[in-house]
């Protein structure tokens, strides 16, 4: 692997905050931005779903994973308000944190690729949950969204910056009244514009968050980014 740490290591110099690794997942080129993300690799004290919700609702984060088993790569993923199957971002995180070839969420096995500063997982669409993709006539109309949008669930609001270069524009809106008014980055809605569009994706979202997606010939897609660590 990429990092030389070995499978279930925990990467050199990782913060912990009350016991909490948090990391940064899908940076852009600068290192600057990503979606925050908690990993919770103690996970005695959380040992079952009310007890991992509520820690989930606690930190405020848009995901906490729970490491069940740091060398199977076993693992729980929570927003504020609910338990999830798979989510892009965690499975992204966690897999760049503990250094493993595979990460498995309650949907499976996911297979981890490391590809330099990038970490990549492999997903199929049917994993993520439904979401609103809404295309915009200019990245500028993009920016120009309130956060939240008018509206109930979860809105993907997109449009091309360079459709010939497969580069996009992205917000992501949960509107499901857990705290987290627009998410930073959102693996799994780049999973589904990518099925949707059939093709490659290097998708700018949020602040400057940066996701990377690679349709494959059996129906699978490759998310990747950067993972860095909250200093």
């Amino acid at each position: 692997m990429g990092s030389g740490a070995g499978e279930g290591a925990v990467r050199e110099g990782a913060v912990r905050e009350g016991g909490i690794e948090v990391l940064r997942v899908f940076c852009g080129g600068d290192g600057r931005h990503g979606n925050a993300l908690g990993v919770v690799r103690e996970v005695r004290d959380y040992p079952d779903e009310a007890s991992r919700q509520a820690l989930a609702a606690q930190l405020g984060f848009s995901e906490t994973v729970f490491v069940d088993d740091p060398e199977r790569g076993f693992v729980d993923i929570y927003t504020p308000g609910l338990r999830l199957p798979f989510a892009g971002h965690p499975l992204v995180g966690a897999a760049w944190l503990l250094d493993l070839e595979m990460v498995n969420p309650p949907v499976g096995e996911v297979w981890v690729r490391q590809d330099g500063e990038f970490t990549w997982i492999t997903a199929r669409p049917e994993w993520a949950p439904p979401r609103t993709l809404r295309r915009y006539g200019t990245a500028a109309e993009v920016d120009a969204l309130p956060a939240p949008p008018p509206g109930d669930g979860w809105l993907y609001a997109w449009a091309w910056q360079d459709e010939s270069a497969g580069r996009v524009r992205a917000r992501a809106f949960p509107r499901r009244d857990d705290g987290i008014v627009e998410d930073e980055a959102t693996g799994a809605a780049a999973l589904l514009l990518t099925a949707e569009l059939g093709r490659a994706l290097n998708i700018t979202q949020g602040r400057g968050s940066q996701i990377l997606t690679a349709p494959g010939p059996d129906g699978s897609i490759e998310i990747g980014g950067r993972v860095r660590l909250t200093r």
